[in-house]
This record gives structure tokens, C-alpha cells and sequence, in this order.
């Protein structure tokens, strides 16, 4: 049995945080919002596999009015969703992600993003795309006002 999921999120950037993109520390003049560290790229990951298995979103599994995630690496809370699509007797076959950022520049991190996606998960990092486009600065991301983060996943019993 396969099934497809699909996960999107959005962060605002904030003055004196990180950007955490696909589990990278990215050299940006801004960091992105959020109550854990904000990975806009591992949250669409981690809701189109929880959406592809029936399991509800991050939101339901890892709330932000949960101090217990405050700060919390991203990488780790997709190692949980992985246990928990894995608990209902499912295997990820492959990730397709889109981060649609007008800044900064991702396509130096990529392979990086891919190969910790791809370690988070449990699967070859052939089977992760990870693409990065802009906006042509139209929208909140043109504006450099955040960022944002699609993601298909194909998940087999």
C-alpha cells in the first residue's frame, strides 16, 4: 500500500536567531522564528509524512506551548515522526522538498540538508530532493520577510 503526503510550513525571520534550513546553520543577517529552532524545511518534511501516515501534524505531536520543545532541534522531533510512521508498519520511500526563500543563497548547503534529511530518516540520500527557488521578490518571501517550505513524500506498507 503506498500513500502521499504533503507538508508545507512558514517562519518569519527574526533579528538575533539562527537560520536552520534542512538541519544546516545558514549565514543569513536573519534567523527564522519559531518556538523550537524553526527548521522551515524539516516541519514541511515532518507534516507530509505524519499527513501521508494519518498521524495529524507536528503541531498535534510537538506543541509550541509545550516548553519541553522550546529550542528543540528539528532533526531530532523528524527522527520522532520517522518512529512514529514506522510504528504504524510503514516505510519512507522518498522526500521531494521545495524551500522557496529569496535569501539567503541555499544551493551551497543542499547536499548537506539532503544527507542529514536522509540520516534523520533512516533512507539513502538518493531518495531525498531538497530544491531551492525564490519568489522574483514577489510575496512575503520576495520581501525577505520569511520563509517558506513544501514537501511530498511517498510512504509504502
Amino acid at each position: 500500500m503506498l500513500r502521499i503526503g504533503h507538508g508545507y510550513d512558514v517562519h518569519a525571520f527574526a533579528e538575533n536567531r539562527k537560520c536552520i534550513i534542512g538541519g544546516v546553520d545558514v549565514p543569513c543577517e536573519k534567523g527564522l522564528l519559531g518556538h523550537s529552532d524553526a527548521d522551515v524545511l524539516l516541519h514541511a518534511i515532518s507534516d507530509s509524512l505524519l499527513g501521508a501516515a494519518a498521524l495529524g501534524d507536528i503541531g498535534k505531536h510537538f506543541p509550541d506551548n509545550d516548553p519541553s520543545y522550546k529550542g528543540a532541534d528539528s532533526l531530532v522531533l523528524l527522527e520522532n515522526v520517522c518512529n512514529l510512521v514506522k510504528s504504524k508498519g510503514y516505510k519512507v520511500n522518498n522526500i521531494d522538498a521545495t524551500v522557496i526563500a529569496q535569501m539567503p543563497k541555499l544551493a551551497p548547503y543542499i547536499d548537506e540538508m539532503r544527507n542529514n534529511i536522509a540520516r534523520a530518516i533512516g533512507i539513502d540520500a538518493d531518495f531525498v530532493s531538497v530544491k531551492a527557488t525564490t519568489e522574483e521578490k514577489l510575496g512575503f518571501t520576495g520581501r525577505k520577510e520569511g520563509i517558506s517550505a513544501h514537501c511530498v513524500c511517498l510512504i509504502e506498507k
